[in-house]
């Protein structure tokens, strides 16, 4: 390059070269071009997902997974999903439509999911619908361990009722008498889900069996309405295993099969008789 003599400092200038024909971004539109429409849902599976047997209603419905492509398995998309499922559907009766049930996807065997409870909640319109003036709220909570290793936050509800004959407005209880309520509640609640597994747990849950040992426990105290288990929340599962999902599963494979055949079957008779 050219040197200037500057106050007796020579600086050296390179000379700019500019870069010809390299903006080739101009003339081109949009890095890539435009992508080809495919429809996400080709790529796409249907799932159906199983209940465990504790619950009339087996098949639940279905989901959606991305088939495997790569190193994203689709059995491994699949689990852990969590479905909430009302208890109506569930049992088959409309009375226990309030009650959610969480199944969480523990397994997938072929096309099926095979999931595992996963905790238990009310709905909002059933727990507004509880509260009222005039009487005392009672509320009690515990982590429980159960037998096979699930740790546990039960949540209980109660409301103080009228005594036989009352003519007085209120039924507040004292607070002596609510602290006495509430070592009931967690003594009752500890005791029942401490002693048996998940799978009985739920079987207890249902009919709200709790419930009804913790008003009758409570009687002498305070007299008590509207007492169950609000919410059941899993805070810590055991580490997976395969035998006793398939306990709580049951032989589901042939069940599963005698499904498939059954369209088959009529198909097959009649084709003698048309002849």
């Amino acid at each position: 390059g050219a040197v200037l003599p500057l106050f007796g400092v020579r600086l050296h200038v390179q000379p700019v070269k500019m870069a010809v024909g390299k903006n080739k971004r101009i003339s081109k539109g949009k890095k890539g071009g435009k992508k080809k429409a495919s429809d996400p849902f080709a790529k796409k599976d249907w799932y159906d997902i199983k209940a465990p047997t504790t619950f009339q209603v087996r098949n639940i419905g279905k989901t959606l997974c991305t088939r495997t492509q790569g190193t994203k398995i689709a059995s491994e998309t699949l689990k852990n999903r969590v479905f909430e499922v009302s208890l109506a559907d569930l049992q088959k009766n409309e009375e226990d439509a309030f009650r959610k049930i969480r199944l969480r996807a523990e397994d997938i065997q072929g096309r099926n999911i095979l999931t595992n409870f996963w905790g238990m909640d009310f709905t909002t319109d059933k727990l507004r619908s509880l509260v009222r003036k005039w009487q005392s709220l009672i509320e009690a909570y515990v982590d429980v361990k159960t037998t096979d290793g699930y740790t546990l936050r039960m949540f209980c509800l109660a409301f103080t009722k009228k005594r036989q004959g009352q003519v007085k407005k209120t039924c507040y209880a004292q607070s002596a008498q609510i602290k006495k309520i509430h070592k009931k509640m967690t003594e009752i609640m500890t005791r029942e889900a401490s002693s048996c597994d998940v799978k009985e747990l739920v079987a207890k849950l249902i009919p709200e069996a709790i419930g009804k040992d913790i008003e009758k426990a409570c009687q002498g105290i305070y007299p008590l309405q509207n007492t169950c288990i609000r919410k059941v929340k899993v805070l810590r599962a055991p580490k997976f295993d395969l035998t006793k999902l398939m306990e709580v599963h049951g032989d589901y494979s042939e069940e599963v099969g005698t499904k498939i055949e059954r369209p088959a079957e009529p198909l097959v008779g009649d084709t003698p008789a048309d002849e």
